[in-house]
């Protein structure tokens, strides 16, 4: 990607807010992802993170873990599979111990001009990886959550409060997650596991430049207040902000690093 995105936290500075807990990312490989779990590692955390198939991001993601002083685990499969989901949660235990936080951040986007274009089979597979995955994980992962009284944090969009007349169904699981984390928050509240979300508007990330086009890519994230697309490095501090006790007093709740759109969400 030209410029690269910015997603190594190279100016961010760890204060021990999550030391010795354990983080397992969904995503982790670049863009978002990769920031939380550099962000974590610089603040305490050893760090597990999936992938689908990117082998060299993953491996600069470890390194950039391993480089903050904490162990990192790169895990390669598809969040579409349930099977893989609850490996992913076992081997992040089997290898640190436990597991505290979970970041349901994977997801994929399939631009359609005409909701006619929306074939079953890219319905279910946008379906299957932004929301059943969400699933998959948290049901894999709650014994652990309840034993250490941990969080959630899920990645939903500004597209489920405003929607996108080209990202129909992607929109359209963004605004199921924002209805999950509301829901689980709920649901999870008497076990002490706080759920969160964060609502990223338009961020500089590889899901981009494989979404769209030339003259898109031009445009994109000019639109919002600030006239900028947003760095994965400046959405990073809201997962570190959710996981920590800094937030201690927040669950069921979505913030918005979005270059001041208003979405009262």
């Amino acid at each position: 990607m030209q410029p690269p995105p910015q997603s190594f936290m190279e100016d961010y500075r760890g204060s021990g807010k999550l030391a010795g807990r354990v983080a397992l990312i969904t995503g982790g490989d670049s863009g978002i992802g990769r920031a939380v779990a550099i962000g974590y590692a610089k603040e305490g955390a050893d760090v597990a993170f999936v992938y689908l198939s990117e082998h060299e991001d993953a491996q600069a993601t470890v390194r950039a873990i391993e480089a903050a002083g904490r162990r990192g685990l790169a895990l390669c499969g598809d969040v579409a599979a349930p099977e893989f989901c609850g490996r992913a949660v076992g081997d992040t235990v089997a290898t640190f111990g436990r597991l505290d936080i979970l970041v349901n951040n994977a997801a994929q986007q399939y631009p359609q001009d005409d909701i006619a274009d929306i074939t079953p089979a890219q319905l279910e597979h946008t379906f299957r990886v932004n929301v059943f995955a969400m699933f998959y994980l948290v049901q894999a992962a709650l014994p652990e959550l309840r034993r250490h009284h941990g969080c959630i944090i899920n990645t939903t969009s500004v597209t489920a409060y405003r929607g996108s007349h080209h990202l129909i169904d992607y929109a359209a699981s963004k605004g199921a997650i924002v209805a999950f984390t509301r829901s689980l928050s709920a649901a999870l509240v008497d076990d002490a596991i706080r759920v969160n979300a964060v609502a990223p508007g338009p961020i500089w990330t590889p899901l981009i430049p494989a979404s769209f086009d030339t003259e898109q890519l031009e445009k994109f994230g000019r639109k919002s207040p600030m006239g900028r697309a947003g760095q994965p490095d400046e959405v990073a501090p809201c997962y570190v902000f959710l996981a920590s006790n800094d937030a201690s007093y927040f669950t069921g709740q979505v913030l918005h690093p979005n270059g001041g759109e208003i979405v009262n969400g």
